[in-house]
């Protein structure tokens, strides 16, 4: 029974030193190819969330986008100072502040998405189909709460 318990702690360390490592692969390819187009990792995180097109409450987009509240503040307020997104209070709630995307947003959110799908692709080249369906299906349920 001790032994089980080492192994299953023994098991997650490697799912956890497993997980960051591709986390940090991953993060550094896309925000290379991000920095040419002057956007760092979190701002695309915040803009490919508004891309829907539906304001969003500062509250929700720093829960999506895993960012602490203060940090997030400081993404937004670059983004609108370069026009990416802005600020409109909310109709149905004067005390909430929604973040919406603006068309030149939109525009650049387009345009990068390519960017970001090709370096994902080239992440996953050598990886099956399946597998790489697999690998997707297994991370979003070890993610949900």
């Amino acid at each position: 029974e001790v032994g089980r318990g080492a192994m299953a702690t023994r098991a997650s360390w490697r799912l956890a030193e497993a997980l960051s490592r591709a986390d940090h692969r991953v993060s550094r390819r896309i925000s290379a190819a991000l920095r040419s187009e002057g956007m760092s990792l979190e701002q695309w995180r915040v803009l490919s969330l508004l891309s829907d097109g539906a304001g969003h409450p500062m509250s929700d987009i720093a829960r999506d986008v895993m960012l602490p509240a203060a940090t997030l503040t400081r993404v937004i307020d670059r983004l609108v100072e370069v026009n990416l997104v802005y600020r409109r209070g909310d109709l149905g709630d004067r005390r909430r502040v929604l973040v919406f995307v603006s068309p030149r947003g939109r525009s650049l959110y387009r345009k990068l998405a390519g960017t970001v799908d090709r370096e994902e692709a080239a992440l996953m080249a050598g990886i099956r189909d399946d597998d790489a369906a697999t690998l997707g299906d297994l991370l979003k349920r070890l993610a949900e709460p």
